[in-house]
Order: structure tokens, then sequence, then C-alpha cells
């Protein structure tokens, strides 16, 4: 079947002429060409376009092509309304296409290994590129993750953005790996979530009017590779623990963000090859594991593993199905959509044997947060993870996707599970149909991509080895500020007194000794009620991390069961509740008949998507706030989320521990986390006898026989097949008309940027710093959290006093991730996290710093406008893994528009820095063995970094010497890492070079 996004009458010329190109040599019929075909439009290419064409190699003009995406069982792509599908036309005879795909390979510098895949009973799959067929030895040592670079690298060579060298390179990986070179890659998907695509597709928007301002056609500005954007990180538990929650929460979700839904129905019809999936369907990464992800492509007759770039950390996920996935920012995502190759250094790959199996007892969960603390220490930012071993095959994909989806967590690019039976059988078990499945396996083995653990394992060269006996893993936690801060259950009632004693840190809280055993008695709606320090007043089931999981979701529900027969509640003032990552959850926990015992603890179902994890946890009663705050309770949240940074997850609990679901749950009924689970008692029965952990936990055994019942696969096909028709508040959504977005000068929630305002012809070229003032003086692990808050809008903030002043009311202030699409808001929202530590504050913690030329005390929004104002530059000072967490483009471009130029720190965090390239800031990195305090800086010195004001005069990584107004200088290293990062410096940041290199086509 041909199907296609496009609409005849508003495609780019670019994509035109790819689809001219093969309509007129299919020599097609006017039906192919009439306005009721969606892939072959009737209108003249202009020169321009033909130009733009021939630069497109091969696979990329195929790619452009979206027409026949292969997509098994369905039958019909799920991605086009019944309407759409019945005006597409049948497809032209394959054998026309298949000549044509042979004419072009032929044009190829891989045509030689461009071959054909037969099916077992007869006929083709398709045709490929076969790695084998290189002859090549080096090929057999490579990871499996390093030849999914090498096969895009082949396919898409064409001599100009992918080269012959850029083959050999890859193919040399175990020499020139340890050397940093750069390759290009050009992932085949890109995938967005709410937060990020919002702003996102106001950049595409604003681009539209930059190429439209500029005399060149708005319409180039399209995605060229599949993008899916899914709808779930706007729900927010404002309604717990009852069973009308998700319901009224998503009521108050549509409320709060009905423009932001506005805008992304609009982008859907505006840009072509977008797909845009409504609230309420479940988590991104969940989706794209249980449905979106390809495993391998059948594009048009072309076979290629399926890749994915997406705007969210977590994208990594993907990885435990065999696709190569991972986060980039916002900004390198648009490029890599409008068709620009990322550039990348071939990282090293770390192989992690996994040996043995996990007890009984023993989840996932508690896996991945060993792997992270071990993955931690040895220290893998930069670099691919590959596991592998015997171990690896008695996981489930579920565990797999798991560990790979903490991959930011533990540093790593990706954290790759290579294909193999038990991914097949979780192909099967998701719906996709057995050709699917087969088509899958036999191009993987062909290519020698696929793994047999009945067969010896094949010698792989990595960059460097660690192994884990799986039987070693313990039932654990990690908290309560990082998620590697590993504790085991059996040492956390000891841990968190250490806590309580250690001085303010990452693992600790400095209560005074006498403080320690306060108790904050308070009414909870009429019922006595009590908080001490450690006291649960959080407890979520969510985040895609474990809610994609059956055997983790139904043990929960399982101690859940056992709970409630022996007679446990949860107390009424701890907020409880469940947010699945798909509709697929709720179908096997009504199946298994144990969502009812979930129910009567609390854990009701408040919502499909991002909720606790993200900050989006909702208010606490206002009771319990206030015996927090004026008691100065050191509460908890226990939460089987990827992130516990203090302040993310609601700004009254400091202690925040990650945690499976059954552990969830487990220390909701503890009601707290100053406990010693396996001697302490958990709560009184209903027979007055004291229940304790064992009493409740489930055996390996019990829950595999229900997740064997209840887990199906028709659960999964009717949860997607019925996904696109949206819900009523959706699909009664206005959408405006036209390809140009008309901005509403009085929205807050979407806003024309101000990033190509001032755009010209001509790259600005390079920029130094002269005399800059220092803006923050940070220490260690500042996260995107900190840079640029995702959770609730402080009542008095820069950004609340913007909204108040626009007629905002408070309830409706939403949260600065809802906000996104508004960078006067956003702006005012940069470093405004309660809880960030600035060092020119002398210990004081908030969101404020000094004025250094007025030793004023202001907010950083206010500060940074005067020294705007006064034409003032500005840099940052900041400690190790500047930037860690979430993949957030704001964090970049907030600072940018503070007028921040330079960041100089001890290490950056991979995306971020790259973020700040994209956004034209430098980032410098100190020498090893310096820092700030090494170097005697205070932040009050005036910095003034010199660079040559042409961009061929700089070298990726070159020592640049920082002078400062009191007679100090001090040497730093550049950290453009790539040529192509340098390009974009040199045009004032990654977008405006696309809109240049675009408008030369």
């Amino acid at each position: 079947m041909i199907a296609s996004s496009l609409s005849a009458s508003s495609a780019s010329p670019l994509l035109w002429a790819a689809r001219h190109r093969f309509a007129s040599s299919l020599s097609l019929s006017a039906t192919y060409l009439s306005r009721q075909s969606a892939c072959f439009l009737p209108r003249p290419p202009s020169p321009s376009a033909i130009s733009s064409f021939r630069s497109l190699s091969f696979s990329s003009a195929l790619r452009s092509l979206r027409c026949a995406e292969f997509r098994g069982s369905r039958g019909v792509d799920w991605r086009y309304p019944v309407g759409l599908r019945a005006q597409i036309a049948t497809a032209p005879p394959i054998e026309l296409f298949q000549r044509r795909i042979a004419t072009m390979a032929s044009e190829h510098a891989f045509k030689g290994i461009f071959t054909s895949l037969p099916k077992p009973g007869g006929g083709e799959f398709g045709k490929f590129y076969s790695l084998p067929a290189l002859n090549d030895p080096r090929i057999d040592k490579l990871p499996y993750s390093i030849r999914i670079l090498l096969e895009s690298a082949i396919r898409n060579c064409d001599g100009f953005q992918v080269t012959k060298d850029d083959v050999e390179k890859i193919i040399d990986w175990e020499n020139t790996s340890p050397k940093q070179v750069e390759i290009p890659f050009k992932p085949s998907r890109v995938l967005l979530q709410d937060f990020t695509g919002v702003p996102a597709v106001v950049d595409l928007a604003a681009m539209r009017d930059a190429m439209n301002k500029l005399g060149s056609g708005p319409d180039k500005i399209n995605p060229l590779v599949p993008v899916d954007l899914v709808i779930d990180h706007s729900v927010q538990v404002d309604v717990a623990r009852s069973e009308n929650a998700i319901q009224a929460n998503m009521e108050l979700e549509f409320h709060r963000n009905k423009e932001r839904f506005g805008f992304l129905r609009w982008g859907s019809t505006a840009f072509h090859n977008m797909l845009v999936v409504p609230p309420g369907s479940g988590i991104v990464h969940q989706v794209n594991l249980e449905y979106l992800g390809r495993v391998v492509f059948n594009t048009n007759g072309i076979l290629y593993p399926d890749s994915v770039v997406g705007t969210d950390s977590h994208t990594t996920m993907i990885d435990g199905l065999g696709v190569a996935g991972w986060g980039v920012g916002g900004i390198e995502a648009e490029a890599a959509m409008l068709g620009q190759p990322m550039s990348m250094v071939l990282p090293g790959v770390v192989g992690f044997k996994l040996t043995g199996k996990l007890h009984d007892g023993v989840t996932a969960t508690d896996l991945v947060l060993t792997v992270t603390q071990m993955l931690r220490k040895h220290g893998v930012v930069g670099k691919f993870v590959e596991f592998h071993g015997e171990g690896v095959g008695k996981l489930s994909l579920a565990d797999r996707a798991t560990i790979a989806n903490m991959s930011p967590e533990y540093g790593a690019t990706m954290g790759f599970f290579p294909v193999d039976h038990v991914t097949l059988e979780y192909l099967k078990l998701t719906g996709r149909s057995d050709e699917t499945v087969s088509m899958v396996e036999s191009y993987l083995r062909a290519n020698n991509m696929f793994v047999d653990y009945n067969e010896p394992e094949q010698e792989k060269v990595f960059s460097s080895y660690l192994e884990l006996d799986l039987g070693n893993v313990e039932p654990c936690l990690s908290g309560p500020k990082r998620p590697h801060d590993r504790v085991p259950v059996k040492e956390m009632k000891a841990d968190w007194h250490s806590c309580l004693d250690n001085k303010v840190g990452f693992k600790g809280f400095a209560v005074p000794k006498e403080q320690q055993d306060k108790v904050a008695k308070f009414s909870f709606h009429g019922q006595p009620a009590e908080l001490r320090h450690g006291s649960v007043v959080i407890a979520a089931i969510t985040s895609c991390t474990n809610t994609s999981n059956p055997s983790v979701m139904l043990g929960a529900a399982l101690v859940a069961k056992k709970a409630c027969e022996l007679g446990l509640e949860v107390k009424p003032w701890i907020k409880t509740s469940l947010a699945p990552g798909s509709g697929v959850v709720t179908k096997y926990l009504l199946q298994s008949g144990l969502q009812k015992y979930l129910n009567q603890l609390g854990f009701n179902i408040v919502g499909y998507g991002c909720t606790t994890c993200i900050g989006n946890s909702g208010e606490l009663d206002e009771s319990v706030s206030a015996a927090i705050s004026e008691n100065d309770i050191i509460a908890a949240a226990v939460l089987s989320g990827n992130r516990n940074f203090e302040g993310r997850v609601h700004p009254l609990t400091r202690a925040n521990y990650l945690a499976s679901p059954p552990l969830v749950v487990a220390y909701a009924l503890a009601g707290t986390v100053d406990i010693d689970l396996e001697k302490e008692p958990i709560g009184t029965g209903k027979d007055g006898k004291s229940v304790y952990f064992k009493d409740i936990w489930p055996s390996n055994e019990e829950i595999a026989e229900v997740v064997q019942s209840s887990v199906l696969p028709d659960m999964f096909m009717s949860t997607y097949e019925a996904i696109t028709n949206g819900n009523p508040m959706w699909n009664s959504l206005q959408v405006p008309p036209g390809t140009l977005y008309q901005w509403d000068s009085n929205s807050t929630y979407i806003h024309d940027p101000p990033y190509f305002k001032n755009m010209s012809l001509n790259p600005p070229g390079p920029h130094g710093v002269k005399n800059a003032y220092c803006l923050l003086n940070f220490g260690d692990s500042i996260t995107t959290d900190h840079i640029s808050p995702a959770g609730s809008i402080h009542k008095d903030s820069p950004a609340a006093k913007f909204l108040l002043e626009r007629g905002v009311d408070r309830k409706e202030f939403n949260s600065y991730g809802s906000r996104r699409g508004n960078d006067e808001v956003m702006a005012r929202g940069t470093f405004a996290n309660i809880r960030i530590v600035n060092k020119l504050l002398n210990g004081e913690v908030g969101p404020k710093t000094i004025h250094i030329p007025t030793g004023e005390k202001l907010y950083v929004f206010d500060a940074a406008t005067r020294y705007k104002d006064a034409g003032q530059d500005t840099v940052v000072l900041a400690g190790a893994e500047y930037g860690s967490g979430s993949s957030r483009d704001w964090a970049a471009k907030g600072p940018m528009l503070l007028g921040v130029k330079a960041v100089i720190a001890k290490s950056f965090e991979r995306i971020h820095r790259s973020n700040l390239v994209g956004m034209g800031i430098i980032p410098l990195c100190f020498k090893p063995g310096e820092d700030a305090d090494t170097l005697g800086l205070t932040g009050h010195e005036r910095y003034t970094i010199d660079l040559p004001s042409k961009a061929s005069e700089i070298r990726p990584g070159q020592d640049i010497t920082v002078s400062t107004d009191t007679g100090k200088s001090f040497t730093c290293v550049l950290r453009f890492d790539t040529e192509v990062e340098l390009a974009y410096f040199d045009h004032g940041g990654i977008l405006p070079y696309v809109i240049r290199n675009l408008m030369k086509q």
C-alpha cells in the first residue's frame, strides 16, 4: 500500500522532485498524479528544487518517500485517517519499483553489495546493503551497535554528506574510536514528546517565517524522515485516590493545554511526515517500544535497521528492542528532521557481560539500579554500552528495556541489546505480524546483526569490559537525591539516619540530632495525622522505566492483593497514584483481576503519561504541605521513576527514592523510609498481628504465572489500532488553516521566538567574549532541572510576575514544561529552580544571584536583563557534570536569551554540551585537576575569551586562554568537538545554519 501524509497543495519542491523522479520512471498513469494520490504531485519543480534533489543521496531520496512504508500485520497504516486511506491509489507493480531501485543502486558507491533478501517461501522481502559481502574481517569483530552505524553510512554514502572515508572510519572502529574521530549519522526517524515537541514545532514554524522573509520557499521547512510526537508530558496528578481520577485529570489537562494541543494539531496538518499521538494514549517510550519501533524498515523495497533520535533522553529505552536510539537536543532533532546528517564522535563501546540469573524476589528495577551504579563508577559518558553474555538471554525484553531506559542515568549514549529470539517473541506478543517478524529475523541474520544464544558467542572487541553475575543483585532503592546513589533495602534504615546526620549534599540533610525525632501533628480532614523525617507523602507507580514491564507492574498488584487480604491500609494523607505507560497495562491489570486491590490501597489510575517522575505530581493536600513547611520536615517520595534530583518530584519532598513498583507499594504501606523492612513489621493486620515485608512479597513463580495468563497479544493490537481515533476532547480542537502559523501576540503558551529576527543571508562568524561578568557560579552536578525547570511556576518568580501582568490567574499558571512554546516565559524560568545553589550567594539556596556592578541580590532573570540592557556579556562557571539530566533544549535556549556567551565547567553532560553549541554558546572545560576553586576564581572577576575571527582558524578541542580583570589567566579546552559544530558556531547556531543551507538549494 502507498500512503503519505503529504497533501498535493503544500508539498515542498524538494519532496516533489523525489516523487516526480519515481513517478516519471514508472510511467505512472494520470491516476497516480491526480490530487487523489497521496504520493505524486502534479506541480512542476522549480530549478532550486531540482538542484536540491540532485544533492540528495540515493538513500536520502528513498527516505524522503514515505509512500510505502511497511507496517506489517495491520494491513493499513494506522498513521492515516480512514478517509485518506480510502483515497490512496493502488501501488504500482512491484517489478517496476524493483527495476527502478536497481537502476538507482547502480549509481551508488557500494552498489556491489546491494543484494536481494529472499523470502523462505519464495520471492523476496526486498533489497539491502550486505555487510558480509564486504568480506572485511574487521567487521566480524565490531560490536553490533557499531554495525548499525556502519550500515547507515554505507546506505547513505553519497560522496558529500557521507563519504567512503566515513565508512572506512567505522569499519576500522577498533583503531579510530580512541582518536575521537567524527562521523555523520542519519537516523531513520525522529521521536518527540510534547514538552520538547512543542518548542520543536514552534521553531519549525518560525523557520518557515524566516525562509519567507528572506525570499525563499517556506515549504522547504518540512520533515524528511518520519517524525512521531506523543503527547504524554502534560497530564498532572491533580486528582488521586479516586475512581474518577483519570477523567478528572484529563479534563484539567485539556483545560490547561487547549492552546498547546491546538497548536500541535495544526503542526500535524501543516507539516508533512509528522504523526501526533493524542493525549491519553500513553508514555512516548512505551508507545515507541510497543508499537512505533520497526526494528527493520522496509521502505519501497529497501531494507535497513530502524534507528531513532528523540528529544527525550530516555529515548534509549528502544535500545532494549535492538533499535539504536538515543536522546538529542531539540535543535539537533530539528536539523535531523530537515535532512541534515548528525555529526557525532565515533563512540567507544563498553562490553557489559551478564551471567547467571536473578534470585527470587529481585526485580528488573533492582538490576537497573545496580547496573547504573556500576556504570557510573566505570565512566561511560559519550560511550555506547552493549550487553552480551548468556545472562542476557535469560532477561525478558521488558527487563532489557528497563536497563536501556536508564542509559542517561548511568551516563551512556546507549545501553544496547542486540536482537535475538527474545526480541522476536516480544514482536509477536505486541501484535507484529508473522511476516514482519520473519522479515526482521531474515534481514538481521543475513546482515550479521542477530544474536543466537544457542550458538557459541562470537568474539567482539570492546573499548572496555564489565561483568555482572545477576545472582549478586539484591533488592534496592536509589536516593535520596541522585539515581546512581543505590541503597540496598536491608541497609535503608541505617542509610537514612546517615543522611539525616551528614552535611547538606547528595547524601545529607544536616538535621541536628535533637531534631531528628521531631513529630509534626496535624489534622487531615478531621482525622489525627502526623509526619516525621522520612515520612512518605508521595508514592507513585509512574514512568516509562517500569510501567512498560508487566512483571513489576503485576508484581506490585500482587503485593497489593496480599496486603489487602491481610488488612493493611495506606495512610490517607499519602498521595498514591498509578500512571500506566499505555492502555495495555490497564487491560492486563483488569484481566488479572488485580486492579481492584491497587484501587483499595489508593493506587487508582490517574492518567496515561509521565506524571510524578517529571514533577507533574500535583499539589499535596494543604494540611500536609503546611505540616511539612511549618515544621521543616524532610518528607519523602517513593516512585518507580528514573530521576530523583532535588526539587524535581515535588518542591516539598526533599528525599526522593527510586524503587520498583512493588517496593513503592511496600513503602506506601509502611508510611516511611525510616524502616528496616527485613526486621521491622510493615504494619498490623486485621487480626492484630504484625505483618512483615516477606508476608506480602510475591515469588517469581507467582509473578510469572500471572504474566503468562494476563498479558495477551490482542491487548496490544486493540490498543494501538484505536490510538489515532483520539478522544472527543482532542477531536474537537479547532485547527487553524495555512502552512504559516498565525501567531497570537497575547498568547502565553505559543510565542514567535526571536532567534531569526535579524537574520541575514551571510553567517555572522565566530564571536569571542570581552569583559564578561559571571552571572552564576556553580558547583558539581547542576542538572537541566536546575537550569530549566519543568515543574510548577513558583508564585514569586519572574515567570509568575510576567503571567500575572498578562491576566493569567495563579491557578492557571500550569507548569514550565507546558509553556515551553513561549520564550518569554521560559527565559524568565531559566535558573529558576528553588533548590539551585549559586556560590555567589554564599550558601543561600534559591534562584537568585548577585548583580556584580551594584552588589544587589536579584532574581537571575532580572540580573541578566540588567547586564543585557547595559550591553555587557555574561558567562557561567560550573563544576563537573554540568547539564546532566533530561535532554532539555531550553537549558541552552534560556541561557542564550539571558545573554550568556560561554559556560566554563569541569565537564559537561553530552546532550547539553551539544545544545549549548547549537544555540551559539561557547562550552569550555577547565584543564584536568583545575576548577574555579583551585584557580581562586570567585565569580566577581570579569572574563575575556579571545577567539579567532574566522571559523577556519579554530580547531575542535583546541586550548583557549581565558583572562580576567584581576590579572589571573588560565587555559581551557574549547569543547567544539567536530568541524560541523564549528560551522554551527560560525552561523550563530544550528538552526540558522540549516536555514542558510536550505536557501542555497
